[in-house]
C-alpha cells in the first residue's frame, strides 16, 4: 500500500537528542525531588508531554502557571546544551535529503511533537525548518489536548494535512508515540532507532518498518 502524506515526531526522530533530554531530566529530577530518574522511569515516560513528567516527579497535579514555569526553566537548560553542541548539532542522518525529496514531490508533511512552543521556535530557527514545513501545520504541546499515547496529536496532525489518518505515515521513536499513532489509526508507522532496538520496535502494534536513520526510509511508500 502507498500513502499520501507523512507526519514526523521530532525529538528522537528528526533530531537524535534523546541523550540531551535524558540528562536535563536527570538534573531537573534531582532539583525537584532530590533523586534522579531510574532507567525504568525513563522507559515509561519517554515521549510523553512535559506536564506528565513534572506531575510524576512532584507527585501532584500542577497549575498551568506552575507547568509553564517549570517547562520553560527545564527547556532553557536543554536549549543551552543544544547551542553548546553547534556546529555539530544536526538533523538525523538522511533527514534533509528526505525532506528535500518530499518538498520536490509536493508530498504533504508536518511535525507532531510533545515539545512546547518555545522549543518549536528554537528548532525552526536553528534548523531552518521553514524550508520544508509550514509552521501553522505543526502540532505541539499547547495544553489543549492530551499528550501521547493519546491519539489526539496524530489525529490533529492528519487533519492539518487534510488527509485521513489511514493515508498517513508516521515516523516515531518512542513507545508512547507509536501507541498514539496506532490508536489514531495511522496507515503506516515507521519506527526509528538504533539497529539493536529494531526487534523490540517491530513488536509494537502498528509498526510496519524500522530504520536506523532516514537514509533507510523507503520513498516508494508514497503515492507519486
Amino acid at each position: 500500500m502507498k500513502y499520501s502524506g507523512i507526519i514526523f515526531d521530532f525529538n528522537g526522530t528528526l533530531l537524535f537528542d534523546t541523550p540531551m533530554h535524558e540528562q536535563v531530566w536527570r538534573d531537573y529530577s534531582v532539583h525537584l525531588r532530590g533523586s534522579p530518574l531510574s532507567e525504568e522511569e525513563f522507559l515509561h515516560m519517554h515521549g510523553r508531554p512535559t506536564r506528565f513528567f513534572l506531575e510524576y516527579l512532584l507527585g501532584r497535579s500542577l497549575s498551568e502557571s506552575e507547568i509553564d514555569y517549570h517547562s520553560e526553566e527545564k527547556e532553557k537548560i536543554y536549549r543551552k546544551i543544544c547551542l553548546d553542541l553547534r556546529p555539530d548539532l544536526k538533523l538525523t542522518t538522511g533527514a534533509c535529503e528526505l525532506l528535500d525529496f518530499l518538498k520536490s514531490r509536493r508530498i504533504p508533511r508536518t511535525i507532531a511533537t510533545a515539545s512546547i512552543k518555545s522549543n518549536v521556535d528554537f528548532y525552526f530557527e536553528t534548523f531552518h525548518l521553514s524550508k520544508w514545513f509550514d509552521y501553522g501545520k505543526v502540532i505541539y504541546d499547547d495544553g489543549s489536548f492530551p499528550g501521547k499515547p493519546d491519539p489526539q496529536i496524530y489525529l490533529r496532525a492528519a487533519q492539518k494535512l487534510s488527509l485521513p489518518p489511514q493515508e498517513c505515515i508516521v515516523a516515531e521513536d518512542a513507545l508512547s508515540g507509536i501507541e498514539s499513532a496506532h490508536s489514531a489509526d495511522i496507515g503506516c508507522i515507521v519506527a526509528i532507532g538504533p539497529e539493536e532496538t529494531h526487534t523490540v520496535l517491530k513488536a509494537y502494534s502498528g509498526v510496519k518498518h524500522t530504520i536506523a536513520d532516514f537514509t533507510e526510509f523507503d520513498r516508494n511508500l508514497f503515492k507519486m
